[in-house]
């Protein structure tokens, strides 16, 4: 039974744990594969840079979405030669990728660093990789299946549907207290954050007092996520792995000793033809499911709030209950999602996307936000519509890495949308600003005005 560091979307080349990509282009067998060779039938040498794709300009990530209309028009491959990287631009070869069981988010399973052209961990950040070592999002069969098998066990759709009422009541709790200062506050800091993060504390049994240190851990950890991480960020990274795999050890030590009612005690104990979770993987379980259970529901719900004040004519469908939130919600996370970019390795050779043809040890980037506004499968995908409903968009993944807390995040966010809808003359104090990162999109702020008062108990607002 293996595992390895993930080779993650970006570590960044200045000096991460997954640097570039395969050296020089050279694939397991040892054919130099060129980043800029044809990329579909007639393909030209035209790159994602030549056409604008440019995650350190600061106008692309505010909005990359004519950029990516730019990729699309092009075509479906397009190569970005700086990371040694594919992009998948349209939304059919995003979903065949996604469920291609020939492509990867690791390749140790299968191949060494030297056959893939790659150095290996880097050493300088050994308790940041132990923290993503034995994740769900980066580990492969039979690892992710049998991992993937027992956390299932336990976090369930019944569970998640159990936390209703408590979800209920923290949307309420949290919405009051943002508005406790007056009708002047930040959606994101006031709201968002805490209300989603006891959401995830209450689910793992994590005392809801630590929750400002599980975010300081949780947004230096995604900073590695990124094409390029400043090696400050790098260090800060871990130094937050080191202390979260610290905090959780500690956390299984004391429900081994004194069991709870709680997931972080089903996960000690749970079980499956004699198989049980090692105390690394319950680490790295405990770690990912933090993160990206506030994380995406944070960011999700900033973009589409930001979203539906900026058409004040959808936020008023949805106010005035043309439009169900649980409709709603898959609209939020269509039009602009937080996951821009996934990263898969090309494990067997005959892959084909777009008309182009991968060989061993190439690397695919699938552009979520450009597959998601493609208008060949989505009509006028440009339009923010409320009320579409389409829950086929690509936002928690697919196949293998379909996202394991969609439930979770889409119960969240529902609730929060009905929660926020009373608040019906909700409108922008401020313009919001992105923050400035590619792969994980989410807003600094999202500062927003009413006059209505503190929600009562019943659910109204005055």
């Amino acid at each position: 039974m293996t595992g390895s560091a993930a080779t993650h979307t970006g570590t960044g080349d200045a000096g991460g744990v997954a640097t570039g990509g395969v050296a020089a282009g050279t694939g397991a067998g040892g054919v130099v594969a060129d980043p800029r060779a044809g990329v579909g039938p007639g393909g030209t040498g035209t790159t994602a840079a030549d056409l604008g794709f440019d995650p350190a300009d600061p106008a692309f990530v505010t909005d990359p979405y004519p950029v990516f209309r730019r990729l699309r028009d092009h075509g479906p491959v397009i190569p970005l030669p700086d990371r040694q990287l594919f992009l998948l631009t349209r939304f059919p070869d995003v979903h065949a990728a996604l469920r291609d069981r020939r492509l990867g988010r690791d390749y140790h399973h299968r191949y060494t660093d030297e056959e893939f052209g790659r150095a290996g961990e880097d050493p300088r950040w050994p308790r940041w990789a132990a923290s993503e070592r034995w994740s769900l999002l980066n580990l492969e069969p039979p690892d992710h299946t049998r991992l993937r098998r027992l956390v299932t066990k336990v976090f369930t759709a019944r569970s998640v549907q159990a936390l209703r009422p408590r979800i209920e009541e923290l949307a309420r709790h949290h919405l009051s207290r943002a508005l406790a200062g007056g009708g002047d506050f930040d959606l994101i800091a006031d709201y968002a954050q805490p209300y989603s993060v006891q959401v995830i504390c209450t689910l793992l049994g994590v005392p809801v007092a630590d929750g400002p240190r599980l975010l300081d851990w949780s947004h230096a950890i995604v900073k590695m996520y990124e094409l390029a991480t400043p090696e400050p960020l790098q260090q800060a990274a871990e130094r937050a792995g080191g202390e979260f795999i610290d905090y959780v050890t500690d956390l299984i030590a004391q429900r081994r000793a004194h069991p709870q009612d709680d997931l972080v005690t089903e996960l000690v104990q749970v079980s499956d033809e004699g198989q049980r979770l090692s105390q690394d993987e319950i680490v790295c379980t405990v770690i990912v499911l933090l993160n990206a259970g506030h994380e995406a529901t944070v960011n999700t719900l900033g973009n589409g709030l930001r979203a539906l004040l900026m058409h004040p004519d959808q936020w008023r469908r949805l106010t005035s209950g043309e439009v169900d939130p649980l409709v709603a919600v898959e609209e939020l996370i269509r039009w602009d999602p937080p996951l821009q970019m996934f990263e898969r390795w090309v494990l067997d050779d005959g892959v084909e996307f777009g008309g182009r043809t991968f060989r061993v040890g190439e690397r695919i980037g699938m552009l979520f936000g450009s597959a998601n506004r493609d208008p060949d499968r989505f009509h006028e995908p440009d339009r923010f519509d409320v009320g579409r409903g389409d829950a086929t968009h690509i936002g928690f993944g697919g196949g293998l890495h379909f996202c394991i807390g969609a439930p979770l995040a889409r119960l969240e966010l529902e609730v929060s949308l009905r929660r926020l809808r009373e608040l019906d003359d909700l409108r922008l104090a401020r313009e919001p600003q992105y923050h400035p990162h590619f792969v994980i999109r989410g807003l600094t702020g999202l500062h927003v005005k009413t006059d209505r008062t503190v929600p009562t108990e019943e659910g109204t607002a005055t």
